[in-house]
């Protein structure tokens, strides 16, 4: 009982930092001006929205999803300290077997888009022996595709009832989950245009302060209501 007190109270907080993240991709969004976006960024776009007709004009490979799913929890536990064993995975579910768990590992796979980091790693290690930089425009759309791949079926899973979400508390896990899914596309922005690091911080600092302050005010007039 006290756990789920416990993360209540820190989904309470996280809010604020679910508003800052959005208010800090949308400001970096409005300073991008249209004659400067690279063509990284147009082909990224592009492997995004084929994803987003395959999804919904083709079969959707549920499997594929699901086996990601299982391996995210196995990657993140395994690298926690965790023992692996048992992973299964079957047309319309999976299951795996960890010596311990967190929620870092329990909602691991709503926030880590595993085929893209898989993606980027192929991709560097290619590099240490080929010349694939010219490729690089096709990787940015692979790029695209699978992070479009991480975005659907994570939305549509959450649309469902999940275990995991139960778990770890519905507050905590939609407002870490949410937070950390606009954070990672606020750093592809910084990635694939000309916004810079800097001016992402700077607006997130900004951002966290106006954002505190409003939900402040939000609980002592609700308070003051209550009163």
């Amino acid at each position: 009982m006290l756990i789920r007190i416990v993360r209540f109270l820190l989904g309470l907080l996280l809010i604020p930092v679910c508003v800052a993240a959005s208010m800090t991709l949308y400001g970096l969004l409005r300073e991008i001006q249209p004659g400067t976006v690279p063509s990284d960024t147009w082909w990224l776009l592009g492997g995004f929205a084929f994803w987003l007709f395959a999804y919904f004009v083709l079969p959707r490979p549920v499997r594929s999803y699901i086996l990601a799913h299982e391996l995210t929890h196995a990657l993140w536990g395994w690298m926690m300290g965790a023992r692996v064993s048992n992973l299964r995975v079957a047309e319309d579910k999976g299951s795996v077997t960890l010596s311990k768990t967190n929620f870092l590992i329990t909602l691991a796979p709503y926030f880590f888009p595993l085929y893209t980091v898989l993606t980027i790693c192929l991709f560097g290690v290619l590099s240490l022996f080929y010349a694939v930089e010219r490729y690089h425009l096709w990787w940015m759309s692979m790029i695209g595709f699978t992070w479009g791949f991480h975005f659907t079926f994570t939305v549509s899973t959450l649309m469902q009832r999940q275990s995991d979400i139960r778990a770890c508390g519905h507050l905590f896990s939609y407002t870490l989950i949410y937070s950390l899914n606009v954070m990672g596309i606020g750093l592809w922005t910084v990635a694939v245009t000309p916004a810079t690091l800097e001016r992402y911080v700077t607006h997130f600092k900004t951002a966290m302060v106006e954002s505190s302050v409003v939900c402040m005010d939000l609980v002592t007039a609700l308070v003051e209501w209550i009163r």
